[in-house]
């Protein structure tokens, strides 16, 4: 049983090394070609353009996943974004977390910066560009609407609009007119508040003799597949939750694989007869998002299509079909999430607007009920202490705290363990060639002495959900983003950026990626290195040099993980070898710690000196 425990204890860690290798290894690379392949891919389109495509959906009966989503006849493609903007006249966008503009020709709105967020830590970098224009590098909008059968010609989007005011303020809506030139009049009013959520509010008056059926639409359309990370820990691509149709996510991948749907060329997956909910497009850290009236029943489509050399991704909501009889007027009201995925932020649109399960907008994964509750801890200390870093470390104490009884019990076993080791051994030489007997002799010793011997794996066990579950909340939430700590380590959520390979930055030589080694990676590995040797070196020689090269191994996996991660795992190891330390002395047993680090930087000088 000795050896069934310290099996499993392989077992779990080598398990963990593959996911990490894999990740370090086999993944990221793959990742770099994929978007080096895209870069090209992009390159070419932009010099080719985007080719016209025709107005879908058209007076006809609405079809899921043929909702406008392409200009009658794109313009090529535009030199820059400044001059994509020009194309069309503008409304400013001013708020306390957003600039851009609103286009007046298509109503839509396609340019999107988020002034609190930068590229890089340097606040003089620029700003994040969310949503583009229709002619720019990688067209990305949001369109409202309506589609329709014998109500003559609807807005689309080469529509011009007529504004009243030119500027959108969350104290000032934007308020927009068209007249069809066949007895139907549009208004539009956007509003915004001072976050990232817009409400557009349609209105359709029929000042003409016949009676028309329209059926209100909301969509996000993005042209070109962005770089993606990658990440098996993190979704980027489609996103929605669906009435009762519970999360539904999409990678750009994925849906190009799904069934025909709708107009020719287009593939994809619609859900009908939904209510409430949302449907949008993500990234690691932004998202915009249609959200339909979430008292009524919808139609969710996400679509993938090709113009020309482009795709074109689309997540779109179709609305039920209002009667709008001569005289008379109808409206419909949608919203559209476009900025940081703040979890507070995120939350808080979840309750106030009544956005059914928004809170899924971000990347929790399948341990929600772990890391959520991780980020609010973290969250919560953050806001006491002023330092993520900091927050991590005093979670990570109140951990130990938590698990400390089961910790204390697993600590206690492997003291007795330790304990009974010579009895263990010749219980093993006693019966070295009856393999029952010795398990059974084993099994009275663990009887007699009340030890039990799988103890020892609880606190791994326990470990290894919590790594995850910080791994996961370090990647995903934007709060970690560019979040310092002290020293050099200005963002958490990056890896350490110094490295041993070029003495920390004190020669002009930049390691490649797999070389890259930074310092607090090595003080994670001594802390792995200093816990393996509390406990004696297992007989199994194969076992011993697994349990040898181990530090090694993950402290050079762990040059490329947030540095956050990193820092939780050195702290938490600290913390482990404290806590076995004392446990250790008060049952009485040896702390194999000195002994092991004497013979370990012995063994070399004396294996040199009988040599010589």
């Amino acid at each position: 049983m000795g050896n069934d425990k310290t099996n499993m204890i392989i077992a779990v860690v080598l398990s963990l090394a593959v996911l990490l290798g894999w990740n370090y290894f086999v993944s990221a690379p793959q990742v770099e070609r994929q978007r080096q392949e895209q870069a090209a891919k992009q390159a070419q389109a932009a010099k080719d353009g985007p080719a016209a495509s025709p107005r879908e959906g058209g007076p006809a009966a609405p079809v899921p996943g043929t909702l406008p989503g392409a200009p009658a006849g794109s313009p090529a493609l535009a030199a820059s974004r400044a001059e994509a903007l020009a194309r069309s006249p503008r409304v400013r966008i001013d708020t306390p977390a957003l600039a851009g503009s609103v286009a007046l020709k298509g109503g839509r709105i396609d340019d999107v910066l988020l002034k609190n967020y930068h590229e890089t830590v340097d606040n003089s970098s620029p700003r994040i560009e969310l949503l583009s224009p229709t002619g720019s590098a990688n067209p990305y909008y949001a369109e409202f609407g309506w589609v329709g059968q014998g109500a003559g010609p609807l807005p689309a989007g080469d529509t011009l609009w007529t504004a009243e005011g030119d500027v959108l303020t969350p104290q000032k809506p934007l308020v927009l007119t068209w007249d069809n030139g066949a007895g139907l009049t549009f208004r539009r009013t956007i509003s915004v508040d001072d976050k990232f959520m817009f409400t557009v509010a349609d209105a359709v008056e029929n000042k003409g003799g016949n009676a028309v059926t329209l059926y209100p639409y909301g969509l996000v359309s993005r042209w070109g597949k962005p770089h993606t990370q990658g990440y098996y820990v993190l979704h980027e691509g489609m996103i929605g939750v669906l009435g009762d149709q519970g999360l539904q996510e999409f990678t750009y991948d994925k849906l190009a694989k799904e069934n025909p749907l709708g107009a020719p060329g287009t593939r994809g997956h619609s859900w009908t007869g939904v209510t409430g909910g949302f449907l949008g497009i993500t990234d690691k850290y932004w998202a915009a998002a249609a959200i339909p009236d979430q008292s009524t029943p919808y139609t969710g489509s996400f679509t993938e299509r090709d113009e020309g050399a482009t795709k074109v991704y689309q997540a779109s909501s179709l609305g039920e079909a209002k009667q709008l009889a001569p005289g008379a007027t109808v409206e419909a009201s949608q919203r559209l999430f476009a900025g940081a995925k703040e979890v507070g932020t995120i939350d808080g649109y979840e309750k106030s607007a009544g956005i059914k399960r928004f809170d899924l907008l971000i990347d929790w994964g399948w341990f929600y009920f772990i890391t959520k509750p991780m980020f609010k801890a973290l969250d919560f200390f953050y806001r006491l202490i002023g330092n993520f870093g900091v927050s991590i470390l005093v979670v990570t104490f109140i951990l130990k705290l938590f698990f400390l009884p089961i910790a204390n019990r697993s600590y206690v076993s492997m003291a007795k363990m330790k304990a009974v080791q010579p009895e263990m051994t010749a219980i093993r030489e006693r019966y070295a060639d009856d393999k029952v007997k010795q398990q059974q002799a084993m099994m009275e010793l663990y009887k007699k002495e009340k030890i039990n011997p799988v103890a020892g794996c609880w606190p791994v066990l326990v470990q290894i959900p919590v790594f995850f579950a910080l791994y996961k909340v370090l990647f995903v939430t934007i709060e970690m983003r560019h979040a310092p700590f002290f020293g050099w380590i200005r963002d958490l959520a990056a890896p350490d950026p110094t490295s041993l390979f070029n003495l920390f930055g004190l020669l002009p030589y930049t390691p490649p990626d797999f070389l890259h080694l930074g310092i607090w990676p090595l003080i994670m590995g001594v802390t792995m290195f200093v816990q393996m040797k509390m406990n004696p070196a297992p007989p199994d020689p194969v076992q011993a040099q697994v349990f040898t090269f181990m530090p090694i191994i993950f402290t050079f996996m762990l040059g490329s993980f947030p540095a956050g991660l990193v820092i939780y795992w050195a702290w938490n190891n600290t913390l482990s070898v404290i806590q076995q330390y004392v446990i250790m002395r008060r049952n009485g047993v040896k702390v194999e710690l000195w002994d092991n680090l004497r013979s370990t930087f012995s063994r070399t000088p004396k294996a040199a000196k009988a040599k010589s």
